[in-house]
């Protein structure tokens, strides 16, 4: 073994980095307890167009899972991988933590040795089949989102029929009720508030269609259908009954948004729309279970006008079942690149607005890793790291993942 001089001498440091090759899939790195790198910037292995090359800690020889998120100046180059410790997620799989968090470079990777070649660098699968879909979905389509939902969500499971949801974010509170509806026994029942990821995708579509069509009034039935087919979700049966279970709740039930700057306090109450977006019949097979309308409150519509964020159709489809994930993605769309300096945010703020579910951080951070890991999987511009004393993340200013001029056209053909 010989150390490696290919690296530039800002990447080479204490941690020698010496070239192992009797095995090139034998992933071994030096673990840098010192925080993990999300957004691709060299650590710790090296990785050449020829073959793959290992660095080993002399300190440290245990294996580590690696992750392919360095940069290179030239194919021909070495590319720098972080290594970090490995944490426990759904099942039995492993993920580096620098796996989970630097998916961005996952792109360069696939480029250049395609899925397999990223799923052999020890990538979670689920990470390199939503990153290969975002690269080859060709289409430039683009939705949008309001603002305060970018901070504050939907649940991601069905909670009780009659309870309400709260959820925080560092500037934004978001409570929604529950609406009712009538019943043959005189008593009005209620129907829960909307969940999970299809909730989260009619949303989608109904705020992507007001802004493209300037327009309260929303286009629904095959239009909705053809939607949510080109999203990957099946429009027939039991997936298209949910759907129509979460368009009554999303019609029938009420948000509260309160919004913090400075010592200033707003708060907003409105309903999502005006008119209802399914058809009541109890009845199957009674011709569609959608109106071909809806329109949007008036005061939804116009927080949404003025607030509206960018995001990418492609990356949608590719994390569409995971509602975490399309909210972790929405939010880094919202957030990274209005900032001006990296700006720390600690796991305990993390937690309040992603973890609602979990009781214990040590579970909420073991789950959002891997979640993280897929938004960034379709977002590859996206810089995101955990900080060095590992008390939270730490945003970068980045580009957002629709450039402006894209917007601009986009907006500009509806009309």
């Amino acid at each position: 073994m010989m150390e490696s001089t290919n690296a530039p001498a800002s990447h080479r440091s204490t941690e020698s980095c010496i070239r192992h090759t009797a095995q090139p899939w034998t992933l071994l790195g030096s673990v840098h307890t010192g925080g993990v790198d999300f957004t691709g910037r060299p650590r710790g292995l090296s990785w050449e167009t020829t073959e793959w090359t290992p660095i080993m800690n002399q300190a440290d020889s245990r294996r580590y899972p690696a992750d392919f998120t360095g940069d290179s100046t030239s194919i021909l180059e070495q590319l720098f991988l972080p290594i970090a410790y490995p944490s426990k997620v759904h099942g039995d799989r492993t993920i580096a933590i620098g796996q989970v968090a630097g998916m961005g470079k996952v792109h360069d990777l696939l480029e250049l040795k395609g899925k397999q070649g990223a799923l052999l660098a020890d990538f979670d699968r689920m990470i390199v089949e939503a990153a290969a879909q975002y690269l080859g979905d060709d289409e430039n389509s683009i939705g949008f989102l309001y603002s305060g939902w970018c901070q504050a969500a939907l649940p991601h499971r069905k909670l009780p029929n009659e309870s309400g949801w709260q959820i925080e974010s560092e500037r934004m509170a978001l409570v929604v009720e529950p609406g009712m509806r009538p019943t043959s026994s005189g008593k009005p029942e209620p129907v829960g508030v909307p969940y999970g990821s299809r909730a989260r995708l009619i949303m989608i579509y109904l705020q992507s269609e007001a802004i493209r069509t300037q327009s309260r009034e929303i286009l629904l039935g095959r239009s909705l259908r053809e939607w949510l087919a080109k999203m990957g979700i099946p429009v027939g049966g039991k997936s298209l009954k949910d759907v129509r279970d979460q368009c009554e709740r999303i019609s029938r039930c009420r948000l509260s948004l309160t919004v913090r700057h400075g010592s200033r306090v707003g708060m907003t109450n409105q309903n999502v729309v005006d008119t209802a977006m399914f058809v009541d019949t109890d009845q199957p097979g009674q011709g569609s279970l959608f109106v071909e309308t809806a329109r949007l409150s008036e005061g939804f519509y116009n927080q949404l006008r003025r607030h509206p964020v960018p995001l990418q159709d492609a990356a949608i489809r590719a994390i569409a079942n995971n509602s975490m994930a399309l909210d972790v993605y929405a939010w880094l769309a919202y957030r990274l690149h209005s900032l001006d300096r990296p700006r720390p945010i600690s796991w305990t703020a993390v937690k309040a607005q992603f973890g609602a579910g979990y009781a214990r951080m040590d579970h909420f951070k073991i789950n959002f890793r891997p979640t993280l890991a897929l938004a960034l999987a379709v977002y590859p511009d996206a810089r995101v790291d955990e900080d060095d004393r590992g008390a939270g993340l730490v945003l970068h200013p980045s580009k957002p993942p629709v450039p402006n001029r894209l917007v601009a056209i986009s907006t500009r053909q509806s009309q």
